[in-house]
């Protein structure tokens, strides 16, 4: 437990911070998810649109901390070339 008030602080700052990233992180996974259901049932048109919101969670993602930039990109063109191989 932290004994001095700026390291009580910083606990509670990382407390915050952690559920953030944890929050934005769960969500562009639910997306990415919804992509790859849509591409195993063939439906092309759906997982255009969600392709499209995967993207941009991603992006938002990689700007913060909660993911590395790299990591970010390697999943969002592993979806695209999924979607793009469905044709």
């Amino acid at each position: 437990m932290a004994n001095h008030k700026s390291s009580e602080k910083r606990a509670k700052q990382e407390k915050k911070r952690r559920m953030t990233n944890k929050t934005k992180t769960a969500k562009a996974r639910t997306a990415v998810k919804a992509v790859r259901e849509a591409v195993t049932k063939g439906d092309i048109a759906e997982a255009k649109k969600l392709l499209v919101s995967a993207q941009s969670l991603l992006a938002k993602l990689a700007k913060s901390p909660a993911m590395k930039k790299a990591t970010a990109s390697r999943k969002t063109s592993r979806l695209t070339k999924a979607v793009a191989a469905m044709k």
